[in-house]
């Protein structure tokens, strides 16, 4: 378990190292879902959600590589999914837990 107060770190667990890593890359990287329809960004990493991930392993696959440039093009009606990605001059459908994995830089 993680408790973030004031800005400090209090961590209790024995993998305290990956909760860290996490809090530092939310801090400083987005998810794909989190981007806006028409923006642009660039792709930081693909997160493995469980080891292995398949679905992270499909994604780097299709070109979710860091450095890229990636673009939401829109959002689906319902709950947000799909959401229409495009790299390049490929267009994507993902589902929210899928965009979810691909981090973007947040200064981009």
């Amino acid at each position: 378990m993680t408790v973030i107060k004031n800005s400090d770190i209090i961590i209790k667990n024995e993998n305290h190292y990956q909760y860290l890593h996490l809090f530092i890359s939310i801090m400083n990287n987005f998810n794909l879902s989190a981007l806006s329809p028409g923006k642009n960004s660039i792709i930081d990493h693909v997160e493995d959600f469980s080891s292995p991930d398949p679905i992270a392993n499909r994604l780097r696959d299709l070109g979710f590589v860091p450095g890229e440039t990636v673009k939401v093009i829109a959002f689906g009606p319902f709950g947000a999914n799909p959401i229409a990605v495009q790299i390049g001059s490929t267009r994507f459908a993902l589902r929210r837990s899928e965009a979810q994995r691909v981090i973007l830089h947040s200064n981009s």
